[in-house]
């Protein structure tokens, strides 16, 4: 019998239906012929807690840090035991396997993990899925390669998860220890990536603070043009006073010029006009889509994962959600006529963008070159019942199936014109944007656009009827929110100033995965770190304190840089993991000498009159479990009294972080790349 483990239970489903024969379901396994298909839920095993290891680690002690495993072990997460038995019944009935997971570095980790765990020692062949469509299965069926090639990734994927483990545990038992002696009374969780997310918020909230706006002043006039009228803004020299962006801070100037402008005759001295062609909007990624729902329908990240999963998992209208692709297989483009008017019928709102589409088209979304380990959301040709989802999820669906139905508009074509003119020798300029071609645009509700100018023509002149002066203030920036944050964390090169770094950043997916963003975003909320004023995402007190008190580069990206080029070494060229690994715990050592008790009680002190956490009307919070403290534990690098804390085990929420769990959730989440 060969049996082919796939990640998740949709994949099976998939790739049993390719097979030839018929399909028949068997405990926890499809079969067809001689084939038995069966699947993983997600990781069904998880790093081992420390006191596995020890028991003497089950209590939280500086002086038992770094806890560095050796040899490393998993153990079987609680949800999953029954599935890792229906694997281990059928492994004992196989003679060859194939291995059918995901095929990015974390598909690899996920099958492969159980083979080992299990013991398997016969022949593992590896299926390559992108795309569940059964033409897309059957050809990956028919191409099956040596799982032996695919080790350097798979060790890639095994180094970063052992490396977020020791990440996680080691600083998070410091600090909350550290926090002990500084007074807090509550587990203080640190992890690679979560940590990272939180500096962002902390730094945005001081930037607000810190912000005292400024006046500025904006001129303009209405000029009369051969063909009409505009409005032009006066663009102030330099020998005024201006800001870095060319405001200008004083009233004077302007009020002066101001005196002397009605009346006044010019010139057109300078006109550019640019036509240009926009193509639609890519179909979604799960970040993407997130990005939009939030700000359209002020949708929090893990509604828009939840909506998604109901929307996939319960009514089977969607693709995979937790994609980072925003392209398509090119074998999805002839379908998809089918698919769409099967999505969009019955509904107000579809129905007519449906009638528009004109499905000879090819946009560059479809792109077998572009499609990672899935592809993007898009409906699946299911027949929706509006009247059985909710107002959520329809308008959710109704995003998918717009983005892939735009994939069919014409381009959108417009014509921008900047205009120059010169009066009493000073410049103002005007620009407007005529739109030639509607194209996709009628299908996208998008920001007022700047109206078209009247025809103009070089040289011609202008005469001012009009003049206004606006007095402003220069704003904060924005708090983030659901959606700013999700792109911070997409785009978190820009928020790093190292030129290596950043290049590394860009070609890396960012801060988290598409399966975890959401999760890290609840996580710090319901840890307390983050509060959601509105629709804003502030920072607590404890929030703030914790990123005051580690050091800099714990709340800070460029660590994730780094970890992803030596990852990137060993899942490319087959480097060493060791290296690696013993600079990760020359660093883990930098760290723990740092732990301060009264940098953090400073930092606490500091933090007073910051937002204290408080329930959301979305997400229940909860405390931490109060840990007992012992006294009596002694470290060379405590400069005061050290305490430990005997109920700190690793059941608790600490520890749960370095795995990128909520404090007392059995929430599991498919790949986890957070401490």
């Amino acid at each position: 019998m060969r049996l082919i483990i796939a990640e998740k239970p949709s994949l099976a489903r998939a790739i049993a239906e390719a097979l030839p024969g018929q399909v028949r379901r068997s405990d926890g396994a499809l079969v067809a012929g001689d084939t038995t298909v069966t699947w993983c839920l997600g990781h069904l095993l998880e790093q081992a807690p420390p006191d596995a290891y020890d028991p003497a680690l089950k209590q939280w002690r500086l002086d038992h840090l770094p806890i560095l495993p050796a040899p490393w072990r998993l153990i079987p997460r609680p949800k999953a035991r029954g599935q890792l038995v229906v694997i281990r019944r059928l492994l004992k009935e196989a003679s060859s396997v194939v291995h059918a997971g995901d095929p990015d570095r974390e598909g690899q980790l996920l099958v492969q993990e159980v083979l080992d765990y299990l013991k398997w020692r016969g022949p593992v062949a590896r299926l390559l899925v992108n795309d569940l469509n059964r033409p897309a299965v059957v050809k990956a069926l028919g191409q099956l390669a040596d799982n032996a090639d695919f080790q350097a990734l798979y060790r890639a994927a095994e180094t970063r998860s052992r490396a977020d483990w020791l990440y996680g545990i080691n600083l998070t038992r410091a600090w909350t220890l550290t926090g002990r002696q500084a007074g807090h009374d509550g587990v203080l969780s640190v992890g690679r990536v979560q940590t990272p997310v939180l500096g962002l918020v902390v730094r945005r909230d001081a930037e607000i603070a810190a912000f005292t706006p400024r006046p500025f002043h904006v001129l303009w006039v209405d000029l009369a043009v051969e063909h009409g009228s505009l409005r032009a803004w006066w663009q102030p020299g330099e020998q005024h006073p201006l800001d870095d962006q060319g405001r200008l801070l004083a009233r004077a100037p302007a009020e002066a010029l101001a005196a002397r402008l009605p009346g006044s005759q010019g010139r057109l001295t300078s006109l550019n006009a640019k036509k240009s062609r926009q193509a639609a909007p890519l179909p979604y990624s799960l970040s993407s889509l997130q990005v939009d729902a939030a700000r359209r329908y002020k949708l929090s990240a893990k509604t828009v994962l939840d909506t998604c999963q109901s929307l996939y998992e319960r009514h089977k209208l969607i693709t995979y959600p937790r994609s980072d692709c925003r392209y398509l297989p090119a074998a999805h483009h002839g379908p998809a006529r089918q698919a769409l008017t099967n999505a969009c019928q019955g509904d107000a709102t579809l129905g007519p963008w449906l009638a528009g589409a004109d499905f000879s088209l090819r946009s560059k979304a479809f792109n077998d070159a572009k499609v990672s380990a899935h592809h993007a959301l898009s409906p699946t040709g299911t027949r929706p019942d509006f009247s059985r989802l909710s107002a959520t999820e329809a308008n959710i669906f109704r995003l998918i199936a717009r983005n892939v139905l735009a994939q069919f508009y014409p381009p959108l074509e417009t014509r921008e014109v900047k205009a120059e003119f010169t009066i009493l020798e000073e410049r103002f300029r005007a620009q407007g944007r005529e739109i030639l071609a509607p194209g996709w645009k009628p299908l996208f509700t998008t920001r007022d656009e700047a109206p078209p100018l009247p025809p103009l023509q070089e040289g011609e002149p202008a005469k001012v009827r009009e003049v206004g002066i606006e007095d402003r203030e220069t704003r904060p920036p924005e708090p983030f929110n659901d959606a700013s944050l999700i792109k911070a964390m997409m785009n978190i090169a820009r928020y790093v100033q190292d030129p290596a770094v950043k290049r590394t950043l860009k070609d890396s997916d960012g801060l988290g995965t598409e399966a975890t963003r959401a999760g890290i975003i609840e996580t710090l909320l319901d840890r307390g770190y983050l509060v959601r004023q509105q629709q804003a995402l502030r920072a607590t007190q404890i929030g703030h304190a914790l990123i005051h008190a580690l050091p800099e580069a714990v709340g800070r990206a460029e660590r994730t840089a780094l970890w992803e080029q030596r990852l990137t070494d060993i899942a490319e060229a087959g480097s060493d993991p060791a290296p690696f690994m013993a600079s990760l715990v020359e660093d883990l050592r930098g760290l723990l000498d740092a732990t301060d008790a009264e940098r953090m009680r400073s930092a606490l002190s500091e933090a007073r009159g910051v937002a204290a956490a408080a329930p959301s009307a979305t997400t229940s919070r909860r405390k931490p479990r109060r840990q007992s403290t012992s006294k009596g534990a002694t470290s060379k690098r405590a400069s005061a009294k050290r305490t430990t804390a005997k109920g700190a085990s690793t059941k608790s929420s600490s520890t749960k972080g370095s795995s990128g769990k909520t404090t007392g959730s059995t929430r599991r989440r498919k790949k986890q790349d957070d401490a």
